[in-house]
């Protein structure tokens, strides 16, 4: 898995998926609260005048010179649940994020919220 430090080092650079097609820009990182590892990042895609953060896993992802590769669909990505540029991810959306990916969810044992921005 990708280390927090060094996904950070391609913020702002492109993401793409496992045909080097261009989904977005790698805009933040979610880590898993149970564990503080990377989970999820925020993907800038959409027009100049109507940019939006969608939500990709980054299981399986892997770094190149300049550019950020997962392991899902372009199509599938852009597709994904979204915030606004300047949003937050609501605690009552994040299955939404996990099921749109057909990945399992469940909150902490307390009820706590399974993703933070970092």
């Amino acid at each position: 898995m990708i280390q927090l430090a060094d996904v950070r080092e391609w913020r702002q650079h492109d993401v793409v998926d496992q045909d080097a097609k261009k989904i977005g820009v790698l805009e933040s990182v979610y880590v898993d609260t149970a564990t503080d590892e990377p989970s999820f990042a925020t993907v800038t895609v959409g027009l100049p005048t109507r940019h939006r953060l969608v939500f990709v896993p980054l299981d399986g992802a892997t770094a190149g010179p300049g550019y950020l590769k997962v392991a899902h669909p372009k199509a599938l990505v852009k597709d994904a649940p979204s915030i606004d540029t300047d949003g937050v991810l609501a605690a009552d959306q994040e299955p939404a994020v996990f099921a749109h990916y057909q990945l399992d969810y469940a909150p902490g044992a307390g009820g706590e919220r399974r993703l933070a921005r970092r």
